[in-house]
């Protein structure tokens, strides 16, 4: 009876242990088949979106020949951090249409701005998430230079 009483001890502290630090949402990763995310982020950032606003800018440079025009399209969205040491106070969701490749996400410790980068194809999609769900964004990034940053819904039952 000793035996199983000290068992049942040890088993409830095992299980009461907190396992390793996975990061909040992990459940939202996609598969890490390169094996990136092997090791604990250094730096997560996790919001819950509470409020949106959509900014379409447009600026010419008239000291410039020829006048160069450029447009900007991005979406401001604020919320309240969820995890423990989290400081992000907004996330600019700037679309871009013209370049092959996006620049990486980037987070501003001093602005606590975090700054994503997506194809302009992705406005409505985005704009329908915020419309309709409840949205997060998760920035993480990990020692090895990876950086992983999305916007994502919670668990939404099928109907």
């Amino acid at each position: 009876m000793r035996l199983l009483t000290r068992s049942l001890a040890a088993l409830f502290l095992t299980l009461s242990l907190p396992l390793a630090a996975a990061p909040m949402h992990s459940q939202f990763l996609p598969p890490d088949d390169l094996t990136l995310r092997d090791a604990e982020p250094e730096q997560q950032q996790l919001m819950q979106v509470s409020e949106y606003s959509v900014v379409v800018g447009a600026q010419r440079q008239s000291n410039q020949q020829p006048i160069p025009v450029t447009s900007s399209l991005l979406i401001r969205l604020k919320g309240k951090s969820l995890n423990k040491g989290a400081t992000i106070n907004q996330v600019l969701v700037s679309f871009d249409g013209e370049s092959k490749s996006l620049k990486k996400p980037l987070y501003d410790d001093k602005s606590k701005t975090l700054t994503l980068f997506y194809p302009l194809a992705q406005y409505r999609v985005v704009i329908d998430l915020l419309r309709n769900d409840t949205v997060y964004v998760q920035f993480l990034s990990y020692a090895n230079g990876h950086i992983w940053a999305d916007l994502h819904t919670g668990a939404v039952r099928a109907r």
